[in-house]
């Protein structure tokens, strides 16, 4: 498979040291993080034709995976 867009390293290329202590260091990050991996992983198996979609749907995960994106950036923010 191609490259993964809007990965959590991509998407805060400033903040990979704060990433990796969450995920050793924060449970619930690590959940969120994993969640966030899911969905985006599944936006893109939409976007490139590998897996069918109905347009409600992909919004859908469109918007679910900017709440997780920023409650991530929230965390970030108080490391």
């Amino acid at each position: 498979m191609s490259h993964t867009p809007h990965e959590l390293a991509e998407e805060f290329p400033n903040d990979i040291e704060k990433l990796h202590e969450l995920k050793l260091n924060n449970a619930h990050f690590v959940k969120l993080s994993e969640l966030y991996h899911d969905v985006n992983r599944e936006i893109h198996r939409i976007e490139t034709g590998v897996e069918a979609a109905s347009e409600v749907h992909e919004t859908s995960l469109r918007k679910q995976r900017l709440m997780l994106k920023d409650h991530i950036a929230e965390m970030l923010d108080k490391v």
